[in-house]
Formats: structure tokens, C-alpha cells, sequence
């Protein structure tokens, strides 16, 4: 298969996270099929990452295999390629497969390929993979950057506030405490918080993703539920720290995931960029020098136009080869 029919082929494959069954086993088969030594890794019961060497390897190019829902059928026109996962990030798995043949062909093999599960929950095909490293110098992290080399990235905190109350009969709400009513209190005072800001990365943003609660409008509900997700500057345990002192016993605050704000190594020649969200960098932090680079643009991840452009999708072939050979040559 060529760039934009591997791509074509990973899209049309459904893989939200927890379901990456399918693309690993594709994926292993198809890796084989090109000479790679290739080995599924149990991540979890059922979720498999996949890692291919080509020989004892001193760089290893690594993007992830999941999606957000909701799946979006793959279609293209004379510019794009359209689906989930387009550019975020199975655009990019496939020009990393496609830049690992263009250096084989010239005679390199001091590479690998690492696809992992999860990025888009918790990494966890990446902290599973971080117990086993091959001792590469370097790890090639792909994710939507435009092809330019990322200097930084912000870190992330996802939370959960759970609170809990007393149902009742809402003609007489004073025999009751509104669970809901709790937690509207604790998330407008969170929205007023001063947060964290760094003259490289930028403001610490928060974003109020789930808020769940009730069972009738006329019951008053016992039980109501809040994930929230922080793109932080500052150090994660000064974050936590705050968001205690500020609950303090009002509801059941569980930190659900967490990694911290990075700068990260650049090359000369190559372009750089910021980015405001994380990646399973963190997590992969036995697998060498951490470069952050990929096609697409990150403001077309996520959403129900996903795309990446043909064009930057085979400019990004080039960028993964020219990076590879600079670092490999020392």
C-alpha cells in the first residue's frame, strides 16, 4: 500500500479507546508482511500495542492507535483525507510506517515503530510500554504539529468532583439537599480561580467536559458528577494542591489522570511550534530524547470535519526521514 491508501485503510478501521483490538491485529499482520520483527504487547486485557524493529534500535518513531468517539466513515477529495482518526493520529502512523521503508530502502536500521493504546484516555499503552524500552537514543513522537518540531507542550489533569445529597420530593426542597446544586457551587467557584501562566507555554486553561446528575426533575437529586480537564503550565502538584484547598471536604475530588508541562528538544532547519496539549511523551520517558513532530493540524482533531491534507501528509513522510537521519547520524 502507498501513504494515502495505508492511511485510508487505518481510517476505515474503527478504534476508540479500550477498542484497538482490530487495528493492532491489522497491524501487526501488515508490519510482518514488510520483513519488521513485530510483537503485540498486553497494555491491558485485550488492548495490545505494537511494536516493529527493523534492527537493534537507536530511534524509535511512535504515535497512538485510539480515537475519540464518536467513529467518522472515511471519505477524500483531490485534497484531503476525511475520517476519525485522519490526523489524530492515524495520518501520522501511516507516514511514520511510510518514512521507516524510505530509510530501510537506504540501507537504515537502527529504527523501530511503537503504536500504542489509550493516548486519548490515559496512556496506557504508553506506561506499559515504558517498563520495557529497547535502549533507543531517541523517540520520534508523532501527533498533529503541522511538521514542525514542538518546543513545549502543556501538561494535563483530569478530574472528577463527585457530590452527594439527600433525595426528597422537589415541592419541598428543604427537606432535601440537592446534589446538583453542590456541585454548581464548586464549579462556579473553580471558574473564577486564578490559574498559572508561563511566558513560553501560555495560560493554564480548564475545561468542564461532563456533568451528569438527577434522575427526575421533580426529585431532588442525591448524587451528581463533574469531569473536568486542566491544560497546565505550572507543576501539576501545585494544581492538586489548590483544587484540595478549594474543595476541602465539600465532595469527593479523585484525580483521574495527570502529566506534566514539558519543553522539548528541537533541530536546527526544522520549524517549531508550541502546543497546548499533551501526549504520551511523559509517559514514554525510557525511550530516549523526546521530539514532537506530525502532519495535520490540531484544530481539526476531535472535531466532525476531521482531515489531514494530502500535501502536508506527504511533506510529513519527508520531515520524519530528515529528522531520523539527522538524529541517527549523531
Amino acid at each position: 500500500m502507498n501513504l494515502f491508501e495505508l492511511a485510508r485503510r487505518l481510517i476505515e478501521i474503527e478504534s476508540p479507546t479500550e477498542n484497538e483490538k482490530e487495528i493492532a491485529t491489522f497491524l501487526h499482520a501488515y508490519l510482518s508482511s514488510l520483513k519488521y520483527n513485530v510483537s503485540l504487547q498486553e497494555a491491558a486485557p485485550g488492548r495490545f500495542n505494537v511494536l516493529a524493529l527493523a534492527g537493534t534500535p537507536g530511534l524509535i518513531f511512535s504515535t497512538h492507535m485510539d480515537t475519540v468517539p464518536p467513529f467518522i466513515p472515511f471519505r477524500e477529495d483531490e485534497d484531503n483525507l476525511y475520517g476519525r482518526g485522519a490526523c489524530d493520529a492515524k495520518g501520522i502512523l501511516a507516514a511514520q510506517i511510510e518514512a521507516a521503508q524510505i530509510l530501510r530502502a537506504g540501507g537504515e536500521d537502527r529504527f523501530g515503530l511503537l503504536f500504542v493504546v489509550g493516548e486519548e484516555r490515559n496512556s496506557t499503552g504508553a506506561i506499559f510500554a515504558n517498563q520495557a524500552a529497547p535502549g533507543s537514543r531517541f523517540l520520534i513522537n508523532g501527533e498533529p504539529t503541522e511538521n514542525r518540531l514542538a518546543a513545549g507542550s502543556k501538561g494535563a489533569l483530569r478530574v472528577e468532583i463527585i457530590t452527594r445529597g439527600i433525595t426528597a420530593h422537589s415541592a419541598y426542597p428543604e427537606t432535601g439537599i440537592s446534589a446538583i446544586t453542590k456541585l454548581l457551587d464548586m464549579l462556579a467557584e473553580l471558574r473564577g480561580m486564578k490559574f498559572a501562566s508561563d511566558p513560553v507555554l501560555g495560560e493554564t486553561t480548564c475545561n468542564i467536559g461532563i456533568i451528569e446528575g438527577g434522575i427526575k426533575a421533580n426529585v431532588i437529586p442525591d448524587f451528581a458528577r463533574s469531569e473536568i480537564m486542566f491544560r497546565c503550565v505550572e507543576p501539576v502538584a501545585s494544581l492538586k494542591s489548590r483544587l484540595d484547598e478549594m474543595i476541602a471536604g465539600r465532595g469527593e475530588l479523585h484525580y483521574l489522570f495527570e502529566a506534566p508541562a514539558m519543553k522539548l528538544n528541537v533541530v536546527d532547519g526544522f520549524e517549531t511550534t508550541m502546543v497546548a496539549f499533551t501526549s504520551d511523551i511523559p509517559s514514554l520517558s525510557n525511550w530516549g530524547h523526546p521530539y514532537m513532530v506530525g502532519p495535520g493540524s490540531i484544530l481539526d482533531a476531535h472535531s466532525d470535519h476531521e482531515r489531514i491534507s494530502k500535501r502536508q501528509l506527504a511533506e510529513g513522510v519527508d520531515t520524519y526521514v530528515r529528522l531520523a537521519r539527522r538524529l541517527l547520524s549523531g
